[in-house]
């Protein structure tokens, strides 16, 4: 997913000294009010006479990001987002619990205003889900092999003597660290700590180059991916803390596509599966309906009155290429997925204003970095994969769940294969569901659409996470 940046400055000083407001905390606000209404969170925190604060701009992915140049006098405040274009500028009056004024960037000028944020919790870029220490169980930092690359990842374990069962957390597509962290959310570290605290241990680990693990994600085979999955599991299963019959596999998105594969390895021992937006379709099909929906969606947002003629001209292209591309993708055909790449990238420009262009260094650069990607050993796995063998073999007791409103793995596409493949599979324990209004993250949705991820401050639906620890509950207790 593409960070989008919404070049901002803002300024804020604050000083303790007599006479002065105390802008120190959290604030929750909007810039342009009535106008664009885009939301911004802001912490800002004193050391001594240095001042210090950070912006979350949820809807752009942003979070965290530094400020500087604050300056205060009195109740006069200002403060700058360093590095971004235009040199946007905030300078306003702190006036109790408000502090109100202009945004100023590149000439251009919008009210601005925030309010002290009554929820700390869910002020500056914390989450309100995402769990703080100290926490009501064990943590252990780990490490393992998987053939010539290092594994690392953290174990979250209930206290006491009990053997108890576990599972192994499996990522989606990209490079992902342990949390799966995405645009300011942690949803594998909230799973991990929900069901750890209902008795379960739960291994989250980095994906292949991320954080502490060595290798390369995207030169990873789906050969290799399982590997590391079934190196997890072995780990897990040696552990004297664990049970070793009961440990199974949470796989989201890609992981959906691995669990399977590793569950009907013979000597695995996979106890049970849980497969969260998992796709029951191939890979290909999957990323034609994504990008038919998110395209769809992103054109009538960007402009109600848009003709279906004009989006069906706009999606036909984009799977004319998808098309295209497939068997190349089959063929392992680098230099032809190159030259389509270039072919793409280059009628693309040629639809833009001439100097709206980029140099010919950097559409070079341009060119060279996606077709390196869409070449990529994993891609190419994710695209020619298809899981239904697998799952048409999958017996252990296994939970599907789906978003309603999933773009990315819609949820119309794949539930029905579901459960025809686990019908199929005599599977005597297969559960499938769909929650109607959550997305690809599990998140409570408005539209589906990638871009509210970030703007949507709950990591997942409480009532996901309640039916996984009662699943789980029903079938291998913990307590």
């Amino acid at each position: 997913m593409t960070r989008r940046l919404v070049p901002l400055v803002l300024a804020l000083l604050a000083s303790l000294a007599l006479g002065q407001a105390d802008p120190t905390g959290a604030w929750r606000g909007a810039l342009g009010p009535g106008v664009i209404d885009l939301e911004i969170r802001v912490a800002i925190t004193a050391d001594g006479d240095a001042w210090a604060g950070t912006i979350d701009i949820p809807a752009q992915g942003l979070f965290g990001y530094p400020l500087a140049e604050f300056a205060l006098d009195g109740s006069d405040i200002a403060f700058v987002m360093p590095g971004i274009p235009g040199d946007p500028a905030f300078a306003g009056v702190v006036d109790g619990d408000r502090i109100e004024g202009t945004f100023t960037q590149s000439g251009q000028a919008l009210p601005f205003l925030l309010e002290r944020d009554t929820d700390p919790g869910a002020g500056g870029s914390l989450r309100p889900q995402e769990p703080q220490p100290p926490f009501p169980y064990l943590e252990e930092e780990v490490a393992y092999a998987s053939g010539d690359v290092t594994l690392a990842g953290t174990l979250t374990l209930p206290t006491g003597d009990a053997r108890v069962p576990a599972l192994l957390q499996i990522t989606g597509s990209g490079a992902q660290d342990r949390n799966e962290e995405i645009l300011g959310h942690k949803p594998f570290l909230v799973i991990a700590d929900h069901l750890t605290r209902a008795g379960y241990a739960v291994l989250r680990v980095d994906d292949r180059g991320v954080g502490g693990s060595t290798g390369d994600d995207a030169l990873a085979t789906y050969d290799d991916m399982l590997g590391d999955v079934l190196a997890g599991v072995a780990w897990l299963r040696a552990h004297p803390r664990i049970d070793a019959e009961r440990v199974g596999l949470l796989g989201h998105s890609q992981g959906g596509f691995l669990a399977p594969a590793a569950a009907i390895e013979p000597d695995a021992g996979i106890a049970f599966v849980i497969l969260m937006a998992g796709p029951a379709v191939d890979g290909y099909s999957v990323l034609v309906a994504q990008n038919e929906l998110i395209l769809e969606l992103a054109m009538r947002t960007a402009d109600p009155s848009v003709s279906d003629e004009a989006i069906a001209a706009v999606v036909a292209s984009q799977i004319g290429f998808l098309d295209a591309l497939y068997p190349l993708l089959v063929a392992g055909d680098a230099d032809g997925i190159h030259a389509l790449v270039r072919e793409r990238v280059e009628s693309e420009m040629a639809a833009i204003p001439v100097e709206q262009r980029p140099d010919e260094a950097a559409l070079e650069q341009l060119i060279a970095v996606n077709a390196e990607g869409t070449a990529a050993p994993a891609f190419r796995s994710f695209v020619t994969f298809d899981p239904q063998p697998l799952l048409r073999q999958l017996t252990v007791p296994t939970l599907a769940l789906f978003g309603g409103l999933d773009l990315q793995v819609p949820a119309e596409q794949s539930e029905g294969p579901m459960r025809e493949a686990l019908a199929a599979a005599g599977n005597p324990d297969a559960t499938v569901i769909t929650f109607p209004g959550l997305n690809h993250l599990m998140q409570p949705a408005t539209t589906g659409n990638v871009d509210e991820y970030g703007a949507i401050d709950i990591t997942i639906d409480p009532v996901v996470l309640d039916t996984l620890a009662d699943w789980l509950q029903e079938r291998f207790p913990a307590r």
